[in-house]
């Protein structure tokens, strides 16, 4: 109790998340008779000198130089001319460059600022009602989060010890699944909306020659998931390679960046994984000082009805998530709760890899979720519409992601089977 009540009340405050953890650490260090200065200090430096973190600053960095090098426009462009000409054709385009950019990215807020650009205006275009157009560029952002490269899975992982390639590789299946009920739910929403095929047709010529343009886009992904799954290289050598590789495609094929680009888009970088690892910082001094305290073991005690019972273990947890996803951003959420989380799970014999990839899906659809969803307000911003009209547009396709959790679940031979044929 005393360490909940010395986390939150900063919160409620208005503390920033990373100094409330180090709060609750120096609180709960204090209370067991552990702490010094110099311990804080040295955990906290020892929780990010980590090689496996490295991952988080090079896929962000990759996402930053393929948003600028053009090659967004290039996979929504090739995505276009496969089903573009279908009923609500954009709807489709969003789905399915939100699963390829995802390859690309690892994070559900650049897929919303890179594909919500594009596609919001030209549906607007096209006569469809802003509200359901920025909801389901929303709704299939989130599939970043959970289709490799993810950087969820990697923080998930830095703080769990679960195997970061397993979670990338288990993450394809839930991924794909997600996109599949995204289309299921779009084909009936753009039949009740009254949304036309696109009554013009591209050329065979013109077709190919688009094609041709995006195919060093479309490596990339494909080059990571096979080179993760042969252990060519690691999650954090495969964001290194990420980068080189949207640098000299930006720069020198698609010709979108130019060198007095870079400055901006590196401290752009530096900002965002700084905030990042501070967190992660105050997270593993927290998890190192539960550990040290026992209090992992006071927890199973508490809930032993609920360790007894893996699959209500599992759904009370998701359904934390989501509420916490109502008020924070999915790294918050990951350090705060994963430690306390983990004895519980462990202590269950729930695997760690399928409950950090089923815990990140729902963290990531609380981002989608009011009243601070972070990428609802991107997308909302993007369309200049209200949050009310946004959280309107995207409800159809909020129950289909909430049916796919709840399958996910019930079910974790969904994610585990497929893991071990993969691995």
């Amino acid at each position: 109790m005393l360490f909940l009540l010395s986390l939150f009340i900063p919160l409620l405050v208005g503390v920033p998340v990373a100094f409330s953890l180090i709060v609750s650490a120096v609180v709960l260090m204090a209370s067991k008779g552990l702490f010094t200065s110099q311990l804080v200090v040295q955990q906290f430096i020892g929780g990010i000198n980590s090689f496996s973190l490295l991952a988080v600053p090079f896929f962000m960095l990759a996402g930053e130089l393929m948003n600028k090098g053009g090659i967004t426009r290039k996979i929504v462009d090739v995505v276009y001319i496969w089903v573009g000409r279908f009923r609500g054709g954009l709807g489709y385009v969003s789905i399915l460059a939100s699963m390829i950019f995802a390859g690309l990215s690892g994070s559900a807020l650049a897929d919303t600022a890179a594909l919500g650009g594009v596609l919001i205006p030209m549906m607007s275009e096209r006569g469809y009602s802003k509200g359901r157009s920025t909801g389901i560029v929303i709704s299939s952002a989130i599939i970043a989060n959970i289709i490799p490269p993810s950087i969820g899975f990697i923080l998930f992982g830095v703080v769990s010890g679960a195997s970061i390639s397993r979670m990338f590789m288990g993450g394809l299946v839930p991924g794909i699944l997600l996109g599949c009920a995204l289309m299921i739910t779009w084909f009936f929403t753009a039949r009740k909306d009254g949304l036309q095929a696109d009554p013009s047709t591209i050329p065979s010529a013109e077709k190919w020659r688009i094609f041709r343009q995006a195919i060093p886009a479309l490596i990339l992904p494909l080059f990571i998931i096979v080179g993760l799954r042969g252990g060519i290289f690691t999650p954090t050598e495969a964001g290194a390679i990420a980068c080189a590789y949207a640098l000299v495609v930006g720069m020198f094929v698609y010709k979108g960046l130019r060198p007095s680009d870079l400055p901006g888009i590196l401290l752009d970088t530096v900002r965002s994984t700084g905030k990042v690892l501070f967190i992660v910082g105050g997270s593993l001094t927290v998890s190192w000082i539960i550990t040290a305290s026992n209090l992992s073991k006071e927890l199973v005690s508490s809930f032993h009805g609920l360790v007894a019972h893996p699959v209500l273990l599992v759904i009370c947890c998701q359904l934390l998530f989501i509420l916490f996803g109502m008020v924070l951003d999915i790294v918050p959420i990951i350090m705060i709760l994963v430690p306390v989380m983990l004895p519980l799970v462990k202590a269950a014999g729930v695997n760690l890899e399928y409950f950090g990839i089923l815990s990140i899906i729902t963290m990531t659809f609380g981002l989608i979720t009011p009243p601070v969803g972070t990428v609802l307000y991107v997308g909302s911003g993007i369309s200049k519409i209200s949050i009310a009209e946004a959280v309107r547009g995207a409800l159809p396709f909020m129950a289909a992601e909430v049916a796919v959790i709840l399958v996910l679940s019930f079910f974790p031979q969904v994610i585990t089977v497929p893991l071990s044929i993969i691995m």
